[in-house]
C-alpha cells in the first residue's frame, strides 16, 4: 500500500518589517516605486502542501511518497524528511535551479507583501510508479506543478488509483476545461469554501453537478469545521485547539487525516473527522511544519471531540 502525495516543497522565508509598508509607499509616486525595507527578523520555514501533508501522515506512522520536484538548496529540507524515514524515490531533483520559495514580509498593520519563487517547482516530478497497488493505494493531486496537475489524474483514473483532487492557490491557473476533467473520476473534491466557488465559475458547473463528476466534495470552513456533500450534506465540527496561534498549514494537516481515515478503511465522515483532529494541533504553532502529537495526545483530543 501505498500514499502518493503530489504538490509543492518549498522554503517559506518570513520576514518582520518593524513599521508601516505605508509610511513609506508615496500613493503620487506609485507609477515609480522604489523602496527599501530594513528587516529586523528573519525566519525560515519548510512549507508547499506535499512537504506539509507528508508530515502530518508521518506524526500518524504513515510513510507517504511525496512526488515532487526540488532543487539544490534542498538539504536543509531533506534532512527532516529523511529523519521522518520518508522516501525519496518520487522527489526529483534540479541541480540547476533552487527549491521553491516564498518570500513574505509583514508590516506592523499585518500587511504583507509576498514574493514567489517556483523554481524547480516549474519542473514536472516524472515519477513512474514501479510498485502500484491500485486496490490499495490512494492518492491525492495538491498545488504544485499544473503539468503534474493534470496528468497525474489521468494516470490514477488509468490505474485505478482512489485520489483526492485539491486545486488550491492553482486553481487561476487551470482552465475549466482542464479542472473538470481532473475532478472527473475522482475520490473527492477538498477545497475550502472561496475555492469551490472558484472552480464553480470557472467550469460553469454548479455543486450538484459537480457530484456527478466525482465522490464527494468536502468543503473547509475555517473555526466552522467542515462539510461533506455527497447527498445530504454533512457537518464536521472544528476540534478545539489548545491554542490558536497560526492557521496557516491547517487545510494540508486536514487533509492528511482523511489521508489516514482512508487507508486505516474508515468511511469519509470517519476519515474527515480525523482531517479535523489533525489541523487542531497545526494551528498551535507558528508555521505549516512545527506542532508535534504522539498517537495517545491524539487519541484523547479525537475521542473528547467526536467519542470513541
Amino acid at each position: 500500500m501505498s500514499i502518493y502525495i503530489s504538490g509543492s516543497l518549498a522554503y517559506d522565508r518570513i520576514m518582520n518589517f518593524p513599521g508601516k509598508f505605508s509610511d513609506h509607499i508615496l500613493p503620487d509616486k506609485i507609477h515609480n516605486l522604489n523602496v527599501c525595507f530594513l528587516i529586523d527578523r528573519l525566519d525560515e520555514k519548510r512549507g508547499g502542501t506535499a512537504g506539509n501533508i507528508a508530515y502530518n501522515l508521518a506524526l500518524m506512522d504513515e510513510k507517504s511518497i511525496i512526488l515532487s520536484s526540488v532543487g539544490k538548496d534542498f538539504d536543509r529540507y531533506e534532512q527532516v524528511l529523511m529523519s521522518l524515514g520518508l522516501s525519496f524515490e518520487g522527489i526529483n531533483r534540479c541541480d540547476n535551479m533552487f527549491t521553491a520559495g516564498a518570500y513574505i514580509t509583514t508590516d506592523q498593520g499585518d500587511n504583507q507583501i509576498t514574493g514567489f519563487n517556483p523554481g524547480a517547482m516549474s519542473v514536472p516530478c516524472g515519477y513512474g510508479f514501479p510498485h502500484a497497488t491500485p486496490e490499495a493505494d490512494v492518492a491525492i493531486v495538491s498545488p504544485g506543478n499544473l503539468d503534474d496537475m493534470i496528468a497525474l489524474p489521468a494516470l490514477y483514473r488509468e490505474k485505478g488509483i482512489r485520489y483526492i483532487f485539491d486545486p488550491g492557490q492553482q486553481i487561476t491557473a487551470l482552465t475549466g476545461e482542464k479542472m473538470l476533467e481532473a475532478i472527473h473520476g475522482s475520490h473527492m473534491l477538498v477545497t475550502n469554501d472561496y475555492e469551490l466557488e472558484l472552480i464553480m465559475k470557472a467550469t460553469g458547473r454548479s455543486k450538484a453537478e459537480l457530484l456527478e463528476h466525482t465522490g464527494y466534495i468536502i468543503t473547509t470552513l475555517g473555526e466552522n469545521g467542515s462539510r461533506i456533500d455527497n447527498g445530504a450534506p454533512v457537518m464536521v465540527p472544528a476540534v478545539k485547539a489548545t491554542r490558536v496561534l497560526d492557521p496557516t498549514g491547517a487545510g494540508d494537516a486536514y487533509r492528511a487525516g482523511i489521508l489516514k481515515g482512508l487507508v486505516d478503511g474508515l468511511d469519509v465522515l470517519g476519515a474527515a473527522r480525523l482531517g479535523a483532529t489533525c489541523a487542531s494541533f497545526c494551528v498551535e504553532e507558528y508555521g505549516t511544519q512545527e506542532h508535534v502529537f504522539t498517537a495517545e495526545a491524539f487519541k484523547a483530543r479525537h475521542e473528547g471531540a467526536f467519542g470513541a
